[in-house]
């Protein structure tokens, strides 16, 4: 079956929350590389900066409060510990945008990875909790942070699984997971389902530490 046209969103701008970790700083490079207009958040405007400015391709650094009202659609990258603190201190600047969230809340011991859930069910149902004014919506949990910081790959042949309720806004970040060379957005349902998708992060751990890999998802008739 044939997806209806995504829309254009080369002119949106993309904030990036945790845009100085491996994960938000890989995003942040391949959408700017891309042509995306990107600026990344950090808790300090000058961590930022200096981030921005190894990133190259126009990224601009500032703290969080000023990324996301610099931003139409924000992406969270931030650590789990810190992924309720930092929304809770950001309801107002992020009222009316786009929130993309990508945090996986993981615990690790001697067997390795293991899934946590959150009370709420996620960690974006956590953030849609918090952000009742924000159109939340989930996506990017399995890139390997790895490849997306390596320049020297052109492709990252993966599917990016978008979870939200409101359809328009699943539907934008299908069109931004679609600016990454190699990449597809596929929509997986609402924010319900979230955990899982989070959750299959320790497997895909387990699954590069076994066979020495970056390991992403295909979704197969689709």
């Amino acid at each position: 079956m044939t997806e209806p046209a995504l829309p254009d969103v080369s002119g949106l701008v993309v904030g990036v929350l945790g845009g100085t970790g491996d994960q938000g700083r890989g995003l942040a490079f391949r959408l700017a590389q891309a042509g995306q207009q990107v600026v990344i958040g950090s808790r300090t405007a000058e961590r930022a900066a200096a981030a921005a400015a190894e990133i190259g391709f126009g990224v601009r650094g500032a703290d969080n409060a000023e990324c996301a009202r610099q931003s139409d659609l924000v992406i969270v990258a931030v650590p789990w510990d810190g992924h309720a603190a930092t929304l809770s201190g950001l309801r107002e600047e992020l009222a009316g945008k786009i929130v993309v969230d990508c945090v996986n809340p993981l615990g690790f011991d001697k067997q390795g990875a293991y899934a946590l859930k959150p009370e709420e069910g996620s960690a974006a149902q956590q953030a849609a909790a918090l952000l009742p004014d924000s159109r939340v919506t989930a996506a990017f949990h399995h890139l390997s942070a790895v490849l997306l910081q390596d320049a020297s790959i052109d492709r990252i042949d993966t599917d990016v699984l978008v979870l939200g309720e409101d359809r328009a806004a699943t539907d934008l970040v299908q069109a931004l997971a679609d600016r990454i060379p190699g990449m597809r957005g596929i929509f997986a349902g609402r924010l319900r389902n979230a955990h899982q998708v989070e959750s299959l992060v320790a497997n895909l751990i387990s699954v590069n530490r076994r066979y020495k890999a970056h390991a992403g998802l295909r979704i197969t008739d689709v």
